[in-house]
């Protein structure tokens, strides 16, 4: 039997994974979706847009959801809390997500221009709204979020939406937009041909690079300017500037994650002016994947500090489900996720190649 606090560490290595997941798989298709109207200049070139997502995107948010449905069960207090203080921004995010699969079904009902301008713009709305909240969510967390927790362990927040929108919480929601901008940019490169292909791969490189230098200029702030948490010998947190970077001090292999961050945008927009698309795709996946550890990293063992009262701040030991919830999930886990894996593995190799505008033509009523 695995001990709890193995498993806690355990749980926040998993949900990290999914949100990684979900950063990798439905990131791209949020890029694309923002690129759409840009990279398309006319309706032949958008329909390849669409369609170089259209085969897997549904199955791309099941990351998505997964991740949801983890943070609920194994941090049921995080996600209570979440969706009390990150309520309207939700929302916000669930009403633009409508855009998508409407605007992927819907837009080649009609040979109207008018009708799929419109619904291309609706995807945009759905992929550009999540990418920017969900940066300036994250923004949020490592400045710390206004609520406390009363002794019947109700959560209550004491903020407003617009607090949210900070100079920290933009900057991080902007990042978080230019990294999946470039993801989407290198797959159109890889999935599309012609010169929806190119302008994917130009707009990845300027994308690329604004990856790094704005990941550079948050790390900095971070470690210069934002008051930070950091435990103490007797447990207890405390505050202070530049203690998000305790952990690097601790534990040199930390490094690793916001070095592959930023090598990774670098290294991708090197090989798309190369050329090299498929590495620069790669590359793109790496660069997300150490963003985002780099914030999980920096903020253990809190996920979710708050700003009234440090004391009621929740974290991978005070925030979790119980032992047995912990074991029973890891265990479905352990079954299943080798098979979502091996079943998306299996559809995109069906799904290969590239997007055409004579292969839309010539499959015109089973394209979208």
């Amino acid at each position: 039997m695995i001990d709890l606090t193995t498993l806690q560490v355990i749980w926040w290595l998993l949900i990290g994974v999914l949100l990684i997941g979900f950063a990798l798989t439905d990131g791209f298709d949020m890029g694309v979706g923002i690129l759409l109207p840009f990279v398309g200049r006319r309706d032949g070139e958008r329909r390849v847009v669409v369609n170089t997502v259209g085969a897997t995107w549904e199955g791309n948010q099941v990351w998505f959801i997964t991740a949801g449905g983890a943070t609920f069960a194994a941090w049921p207090v995080v996600y209570a809390t979440a969706f009390s203080g990150f309520y309207v921004a939700l929302l916000l995010v669930l009403f633009s997500l409508f855009f998508r699969p409407v605007g992927f079904d819907y837009r080649n009902k009609l040979n109207d221009r008018r009708w799929r301008s419109f619904w291309d713009w609706g995807i945009f709305a759905g992929s550009f709204v999540p990418a920017l909240v969900f940066g300036v969510a994250f923004g949020n967390l490592l400045q710390g979020v206004p609520f406390a927790i009363d002794i019947d362990h109700r959560a209550s927040y004491h903020g407003t939406f617009w607090q949210l929108l900070n100079p920290f919480a933009l900057l991080a929601g902007v990042l978080s937009v230019t990294m999946l901008v470039a993801h989407g940019g290198a797959f159109l490169a890889v999935k599309a041909e012609g010169k929806v292909a190119e302008r994917g791969r130009r707009v990845q490189i300027v994308a690329s690079l604004l990856t790094a230098v704005l990941f550079v200029a948050a790390g900095v702030w971070v470690a210069l300017a934002l008051p930070g948490l950091r435990m103490t010998a007797s447990g207890a947190p405390e505050r202070g500037v530049g203690y998000w970077m305790t952990n690097y001090g601790l534990n040199a292999w930390a490094w690793a994650a916001p070095a592959v961050g930023t090598a990774g945008a670098l290294l991708a927009a090197c090989a798309a002016w190369g050329r090299r698309e498929r590495s620069a795709f790669v590359a793109c996946g790496l660069s997300i994947t150490g963003i985002i550890f780099t914030a999980g990293v920096s903020m253990f063992p809190f996920i979710m500090p708050s700003s009234l009262d440090l004391a009621h701040s929740l974290t991978i030991w005070n925030a979790t489900s119980s032992q047995r919830t912990l074991q029973i999930m890891l265990f479905a886990v352990i079954v299943f996720l080798p098979l979502i894996l091996i079943y998306t593995t299996w559809v995109y190799r069906v799904m290969r190649g590239r997007v055409s505008e004579q292969h839309i033509e010539q499959n015109s009523a089973s394209m979208y």
